[in-house]
């Protein structure tokens, strides 16, 4: 169907522009009147469909904090009273992120054309997952929509906030890594090669450590071009078999098995696990169904499919608890709450008390690790300049040792 881009009034000092889909011009003008627009104009495009556009793109361009914000912008429109359509015409015209844009144009479009406003976001299952799309799905039925709205954003602006004390946590160490790391390539592809020169004429044989220094600067001095053609392979590779793949099922196993590193992915997990799932039933979905879509939201592979059968033995009549208890991964404190909380009927309540507790133990484990992390990587970094430094001076030391 062909689409057309318009201006219109909608007041005496207002403004408004967009796409809408319509058989012919005569049909857009009576759907903007319709909507009580006085149109300025109205004019096909034929620019590429926003639906048709590769999700890829959206997802390169588009971030959680991104995704968070339009929520929390769009809720407080529409507690301000604006309507959904109008609310995004408004996101559209201030966003200045162009991938935003041009998703915030195609949701409009298609709510105005009478689309379901979830259904709009199903299109870009890249940028808006199911568990965001299944919430705001039960807020169109409860006529909660703006409440909802706000519970993502909180949702998000707390996933947000994790991950940015993560990444404050492990800056430090992993700075002090990759400027060691950076400063031993240097040695070894434009220092170590003019210095091996002055050992060339020693007639004996070189020690150990120094050969092993050589040949290694011999490989990055004169095959620095493949070291850059292999290096990106191993992430190709990671991120095409990540999916159902036996090899990364076992990776995700002996992640959870390494000290620390497996205790606080383990908690992350179920914090997520807790707050996604108190999230989904607070908002009116049914258990059996915020389950399913919980089970698609955890990342490692190991916990998903507890979850996943979790939900086989709920949707056979098992109680929540109980069917987690069957597993390995969920300490007994998270099935208790649970139990207490399907029993008293407040099982949202205990969710989000399991979501708190373990957010506490990530953020005391995360501590923990770069607590032991910072003093690893120094000493890491040290031996490995040192090891070049010993190297160099061991034949000067061999040399002193012939001539005297």
């Amino acid at each position: 169907m062909p689409k057309y881009a318009y201006r219109a009034k909608g007041g005496p000092r207002e403004l408004l522009q967009g796409v809408i889909e319509a058989e012919s011009q005569e049909a857009a003008l009576r759907q903007l009147d319709r909507l009580g627009y006085y149109p300025l104009s109205v004019e096909e495009t034929r620019s590429t469909p926003s639906s048709e556009l590769p999700s890829i793109a959206f997802r390169k361009k588009i971030s959680l904090r991104d995704v968070t914000l339009f929520t929390r912008q769009l809720s407080d429109l529409l507690g301000s009273g604006i309507p959904l359509v109008r609310s995004l015409d408004i996101l559209f015209r201030q966003t200045e992120n162009e991938s935003l844009r041009r998703l915030i144009e195609d949701i409009g479009g298609f709510v105005r054309d009478g689309g379901v406003f979830s259904k709009g976001l199903a299109r870009h299952p890249k940028v808006f997952s199911s568990l965001y799309t299944s919430l705001v799905e039960a807020g169109e039925v409860s006529g909660a929509l703006e409440g909802v709205l706000s519970r993502l954003s909180d949702f998000g602006e707390k996933e947000e906030e994790t991950r940015v004390k993560v990444m404050q946590a492990l800056t430090y160490p992993f700075l002090i890594c990759g400027v060691g790391f950076l400063t031993v390539i240097f040695l070894l592809t434009f220092v170590i090669p003019k210095i091996v020169g002055l050992f060339q004429d020693i007639q004996t044989t070189l020690p150990l450590p120094t050969r092993i220094l050589i040949a290694i600067s011999h490989a990055f001095s004169s095959y620095w071009w493949l070291f850059l053609i292999l290096l990106p392979i191993p992430i190709l590779l990671f991120k095409r078999g990540r999916a159902n793949s036996p090899t990364f099922l076992a990776l995700d196993r002996m992640k959870l098995q390494v000290p620390l590193l497996g205790d606080l992915i383990r908690k992350s997990e179920i914090a997520r696990f807790g707050r996604t799932l108190g999230t989904l039933i607070a908002n009116g979905i049914p258990a059996l169904r915020a389950i399913e879509v919980v089970s698609k939201t955890v990342g490692n592979q190991i916990l998903r499919q507890e979850v996943e059968r979790a939900w086989r033995e709920v949707r056979e009549g098992t109680p929540l608890a109980e069917s987690l208890t069957h597993g390995t991964q969920f300490p007994l404190f998270v099935t208790n709450m649970i139990a207490v909380g399907e029993e008293s009927g407040s099982l949202e309540k205990a969710l989000f008390k399991v979501a708190d507790a373990f957010d506490r133990e990530v953020d005391r484990t995360t501590k923990q690790i770069t607590t032991l992390l910072e003093p690893f990587m120094i000493l890491f970094v040290a031996v490995l300049v040192g090891f070049v430094v010993v190297s160099m001076l061991l034949p000067i030391f061999q040399l002193q040792g012939i001539i005297r």
